[in-house]
């Protein structure tokens, strides 16, 4: 649920005018759009919009231990597949539609590594005690 939390909350961030700089820069998609996230993360409207329906289906799925577990691994895959991404595209192309930079590229590493790790520990079951 905190994952989930804090992608919403990143969501918001990306459409106030501070936390996001350049805001008036800001585009729907593509790599044309300025704005940056705390002056470091590249973002878009649909980047935005993106990160906001990430946060929902977290808390959604977040009622539940095996919920949560799928929506940390499963998202986690997701942040792995976009951080491969990010490094096989030309950041100055059309392929760049969400867009994404190269700190991006780090964040999504960290993100996909992290909530797979998260929800692969959430799998395990606690050890029983045994009696002699």
């Amino acid at each position: 649920m905190v994952v989930a939390v804090v992608f919403l909350l990143v969501g918001i961030l990306g459409f106030i005018p501070g936390a996001t700089t350049d805001y008036d820069g800001m585009t729907f998609a593509g790599h044309e759009s300025t704005a940056m996230l705390l002056g470091v993360f590249h973002v878009s409207i649909l980047h935005n919009i993106v990160h906001l329906l990430f946060g929902v289906v977290g808390l959604v799925m977040a009622r539940t231990v095996p919920g949560a577990t799928s929506f940390l691994i499963g998202g986690g895959v997701v942040y792995l597949v976009l951080w491969l991404y990010g490094l096989v595209i030309d950041h100055d192309s059309a392929a760049n539609f969400v867009p994404v930079n190269g700190a991006d590229n780090w964040l999504h590493l960290f993100l996909g590594v992290g909530m797979v790790g998260l929800g692969v520990a959430l799998r395990r079951t606690p050890a029983t005690r045994r009696t002699a």
